[in-house]
């Protein structure tokens, strides 16, 4: 059940990672009362008044007043177009509607749009954003931990096909990335724990205090305490802009955030985006990541058993939904990560050290979801 709003919190002292992309580069900024702020942050950075938000109808009643609010009084001209949520309407028919909104709206070229709600609204938006006049401003408000750690961050924006998750879709950055770490009050349990699955990848690929943190603290983040909370949210932003300055189009190392999605994104087209939330896919596929890395690099199974306690410590499933091994090879072959050397993996060799292969036999692959499945 969706929870009421907290308190309102006076601004205090924020955190700012920044994403360098030389003219492109933008501010992450992180901490409690952000939206009161949001018109104030976006100062200088658009090119007109003129503001579209993109939420759903829970976010926009939760948070969307507050948000109108604040662009009005620095002088934006606001309208507001709500879309269903659930990754089974992030396709071309909701981008249409927005489309029909934008005309509506009267955007022109110096007009923005501002995604506000989870990576859903973000990576929709973001499109909308990106094609919209061959692309108009584009500003990342998430409020859930799985955007504000991971999809919010580093322009990658898409819709999904009936053939594969974000097949359509863009690299386009948006102008700032304004983090509320108020709006994870609102959240139901299994939303934030579903965005603890990419708390976890982060912390696998690249950060081996992280990784230490969450063994110690895990509770603390499940239980959304405010220090725990700020803590992660900063650590993965910094890995994940660190990452993306090095490899914007995902052309290289940026292909190593995709940990756990290979598997991941496999489940969700298989369960046609209703039976888990990214994060919950992506959890179980660390997992088999992991399982799958014990044969292809030596990762000790110890290492595969420790990720799998912080993956059940959260809550989140461990093992993989029962599907026949064809139907998982349809399912693996359709990655738009793939090349035409076959399905690509990123697995770890051991806590923050990782290889990108695309040398994995889809019957490796299939022994180990059959391994794993429930």
């Amino acid at each position: 059940m969706t929870k009421a709003p907290t308190t309102e919190n006076p601004p205090i002292a924020r955190t700012t990672v920044m994403v360098e992309l030389d003219d492109r580069t933008y501010p992450i900024e992180i901490g409690p009362g952000m939206i009161d702020q949001a018109g104030e942050l976006l100062a200088g950075r658009l090119s007109g008044k003129k503001i579209l938000i993109v939420t759903n109808e829970v976010v926009n009643r939760l948070w969307g007043e507050k948000l109108r609010r604040s662009l009005i009084a620095a002088g934006y001209t606001v309208a507001t177009a709500e879309m269903a949520d659930g990754e089974e309407y992030k396709n071309l028919e909701t981008l249409s509607k927005l489309y029909d909104a934008c005309v509506e709206a009267k955007l022109n070229r110096s007009s923005a749009i501002v995604a506000l709600g989870g990576g859903i609204a973000g990576d929709v938006a973001g499109y909308l954003a990106a094609t919209y006049m061959r692309g108009i401003d584009f500003v990342q408000v998430p409020t859930t931990l799985l955007a504000q750690v991971d999809s919010s961050v580093g322009g990658k924006v898409a819709v999904n096909h009936r053939h594969g998750k974000n097949m359509i879709g863009a690299f386009y950055q948006p102008k700032i990335v304004i983090i509320d770490t108020n709006t994870l009050s609102t959240l139901p349990k299994r939303e934030v724990a579903a965005g603890y699955g990419e708390v976890l990848k982060t912390a696998i690929l690249g950060d081996k205090d992280l990784f230490a943190y969450l063994e110690k603290e895990a509770q603390a983040v499940v239980n959304q305490e405010a220090d725990a909370l700020r803590h992660v949210i900063a650590a993965c932003c910094r890995v994940k802009a660190k990452v993306v300055a090095a490899d914007e189009r995902e052309l290289g190392l940026r292909a190593i955030l995709n940990l756990g999605h290979t598997f991941g994104h496999a489940i969700e087209t298989l369960t046609e985006y209703k039976g888990y939330k990214h994060g919950e896919a992506v959890a179980v596929g660390l997992i088999g990541a992991c399982k799958l890395a014990e044969k292809v690099t030596g990762l000790s199974p110890d290492t595969t058993e420790r990720v799998r306690k912080l993956v059940e410590a959260a809550g989140l499933p461990t093992r993989f939904p029962d599907f026949a091994a064809e139907k998982w090879k349809e399912a693996l072959m359709m990655d738009k990560k793939n090349t035409d050397s076959g399905v690509v993996f990123v697995v770890p060799t051991s806590i923050g050290e990782y290889c990108i292969t695309s040398e994995v036999s889809l019957s490796l692959a299939l022994e180990t979801i059959e391994i794993l499945t429930t």
